[in-house]
């Protein structure tokens, strides 16, 4: 089964929630896993990762926290998972030309690249400032629903 870690879902979190902060505007681990049902310790320790790829920088004190290095228009969903995860693979024979002795013969080669084209080039394409937006529409309609 393909699927993400609970390091990389967790890291997508949030990033996400820092995505909704203005700009420069500090967070504290202990929010953002609060909101994000997150353990701290967890994330904090995912979140050093992050600051060293140079994703989030933090500052300590009174007023510290997390804040993103770049705009989340600036930031893709591909980014994040290969930051956590290393870079994505669907199968061996994708690793790289050659590791697989039957990459000119197999007709299945074909298909994996081609997949995994499409999903490596869909994900490049989701960058958090488009997910933050799709949150915040669909927490309006949660309270026109709950309103009506």
């Amino acid at each position: 089964m393909f699927r993400l870690s609970k390091a990389a879902e967790y890291a997508i979190r949030g990033v996400l929630h820092l995505s909704f902060k203005a700009e420069g505007e500090t967070c504290g681990i202990d929010e953002i896993a609060k909101a994000q049902g997150v353990p701290p310790a967890y994330l904090a320790k995912l979140f050093q990762s992050l600051a060293r790829k140079g994703f989030v920088r933090s500052f300590r004190g009174v007023e510290g926290g997390f804040i993103l290095t770049k705009r989340p228009k600036d930031i893709t969903l591909l980014e994040i998972i290969e930051a956590m995860e290393g870079r994505i693979c669907l199968n061996d024979c994708l690793i790289y030309a050659g590791y697989c002795p039957k990459d000119d013969v197999c007709p299945v080669h074909p298909v994996w690249k081609e997949a995994h084209k499409r999903f490596v080039d869909y994900l490049k394409g989701c960058t958090f400032e488009e997910m933050a937006n799709a949150s915040k529409v669909k927490a309006m309609r949660t309270k026109e629903k709950i309103s009506a």
